[in-house]
C-alpha cells in the first residue's frame, strides 16, 4: 500500500501518464470543433458522440489514479498498470478522429483491454481480494463496448456505449467504497485532480494559441485571443478560490473519504469537461470573431463556462456545505445571456461569458477582504 509519507506527492510516472491525456484532449477538441463548425444537420448527434469519447478517457484516467491512490506507484506491478493505461490511451486517442465511425472497434477494443488486463495483475501480483459481483459491471461494461463498436447503426452504438460509461462507472464507484481495508491518500487524489484540470486549462490555452496563429492575426482575432487568455486566468482563479485550494483537507477531514473522494471525483468531471467545452468555445470566435452568428455555437461558448459553474458550485458544497450566491447568479446570467447573444457575433458572447467569470471573481475577492480564509466543511 501506499505510505503516508508519499501521500502528498505525485511520481514523475504519473506526470507522464498525464501528459498522454494533452494529446487526447486536443484530437477531442478538434473533433467537437469540426462538429460544431461543419453544416451537417446531425451536428448534436455527432457532439454527443464526441462527449461519449470524452467520458471513456475520464473513467480510463481516475480508475488508473484510484489504483494509485491506494497502492504504492513505486510497485514494478503499480507502475506496469500505469504503463499499459498510457498506451491504451494513446491508442484511444489515435482512434479519436473516426472513434464512433470506421476505428470504432479500435477505440473500443484499447480501452477494453486496458479497464480489463489490470484485473489479473492486480489480483495475482498485488494478492488483492475482489468478489466476483464487483466484477460483473467491468465484464457487463466491456460487451458492451465491444458489440456497440461492431453494430453499424451510429445510434445504437451510442445507445449501447451510454449504457456501458454508466454500467462501468457506477460498478467502479461502488468498488472504490468498499475497500475498507485500503486507506486512500486523499492529498494525493486532490493533487491528481487539480493537476487534470489545470491540463485541461492547458489545452484550452493551446488551441487558443494555435487558433490566433492560424488566423490572419487581426485585431478581431486578436481580441479574441486576449479575451480568451483572460477566461482562462479566470476558470482558474474561480476554481482555486477557495475550494480548490483546500480540496486535500476536504477529503482527509471528511467523516468518510472514500465516498467524499468520489463526490469530488463527479464535480471535478463537470468543471472539466465545462473548460473543455469553452476551450472549444475559444477557438471558435478566434477563428471567426465577427462572423454570422451561429446559434450552436453557443453550446461551447456560453455552455462550457454555464457546465463549470454548475460543478463549481457543486464542489463548493462538498467542500464548505454551501453555495455562494456569486455562482448561482453567473449561471442564471449564463442563462438569460443564450437568447440576447442569439444573434450576435461569436466573439460578443465571448465577451459576455468572460464578464460574467470577471463578476464571480470579483465577488469573490470582495468576500475576501478582512477575513480569514474559510476552513473545509464537508458534510460526508
Amino acid at each position: 500500500m501506499r505510505e503516508k509519507a508519499g501521500w502528498r506527492r505525485a511520481t514523475f510516472l504519473e506526470l507522464l501518464f498525464d501528459l498522454v491525456f494533452v494529446f487526447a484532449l486536443n484530437q477531442l477538441s478538434l473533433r467537437l470543433i469540426h462538429d460544431l463548425g461543419a453544416g451537417s444537420q446531425q451536428w448534436f448527434g455527432e457532439v454527443v458522440e464526441t462527449f461519449l469519447l470524452f467520458l471513456a478517457f475520464w473513467v480510463l484516467w481516475l480508475s488508473t489514479v484510484a489504483v494509485t491512490s491506494r497502492q504504492s506507484p513505486e510497485s514494478p506491478v503499480i507502475q506496469t498498470v500505469v504503463f499499459m493505461s498510457m498506451a491504451g490511451a494513446v491508442v484511444m486517442s489515435v482512434a479519436v478522429p473516426q472513434g464512433f465511425e470506421q476505428r470504432s472497434l479500435l477505440f473500443a477494443g484499447a480501452y477494453v483491454a486496458t479497464r480489463i488486463i489490470r484485473v489479473p495483475l492486480l489480483l495475482v501480483f498485488r494478492r488483492l481480494v475482489v468478489s466476483t459481483p464487483a466484477l460483473l459491471p467491468l465484464a457487463v461494461s466491456a460487451v458492451l463496448w465491444i458489440v456497440g463498436a461492431l453494430v453499424h447503426n451510429e445510434g445504437l452504438r451510442a445507445v449501447l456505449w451510454t449504457l456501458a460509461l454508466v454500467i462501468g462507472y457506477i460498478g467502479f464507484t461502488r468498488h472504490f467504497q468498499r475497500l475498507a481495508g485500503a486507506p486512500i491518500a486523499g492529498e494525493h487524489l486532490a493533487e491528481r485532480l487539480q493537476q487534470f484540470y489545470l491540463i485541461t486549462l492547458g489545452e484550452a490555452g493551446f488551441v487558443s494559441g494555435k487558433a490566433f496563429s492560424d488566423s490572419n492575426l487581426g485585431t478581431p482575432h486578436a481580441a479574441g485571443f486576449g479575451l480568451a487568455f483572460v477566461a482562462i486566468v479566470l476558470l482558474w482563479r474561480v476554481y482555486f478560490y477557495r475550494a480548490g485550494t483546500v480540496l486535500p483537507v476536504a477529503i482527509t477531514g471528511a467523516r468518510n473519504p472514500a465516498r467524499q473522494s468520489v463526490a469530488v471525483a463527479g464535480t471535478h468531471l463537470l468543471m472539466i469537461a465545462g473548460v473543455f467545452l469553452a476551450g472549444v468555445g475559444f477557438e471558435l470566435y478566434i477563428m471567426e470573431p465577427l462572423g454570422r452568428p451561429e446559434p450552436k455555437w453557443l453550446i461551447a461558448i456560453l455552455g462550457g463556462p454555464a457546465l463549470f459553474l454548475a460543478g463549481r458550485s457543486l464542489f463548493e458544497l462538498q467542500v464548505f456545505s454551501r453555495i455562494s450566491r456569486s455562482r448561482l447568479a453567473g449561471l442564471l446570467a449564463l442563462g438569460l445571456l443564450i437568447p440576447a447573444t442569439w444573434y450576435l457575433p461569436p466573439l460578443a458572447a465571448g465577451g459576455a461569458a468572460a464578464a460574467v467569470l470577471a463578476g464571480i471573481a470579483g465577488s469573490d475577492a470582495w468576500r475576501a477582504r478582512g477575513r480569514a480564509p474559510e476552513l473545509p466543511a464537508p458534510r460526508i
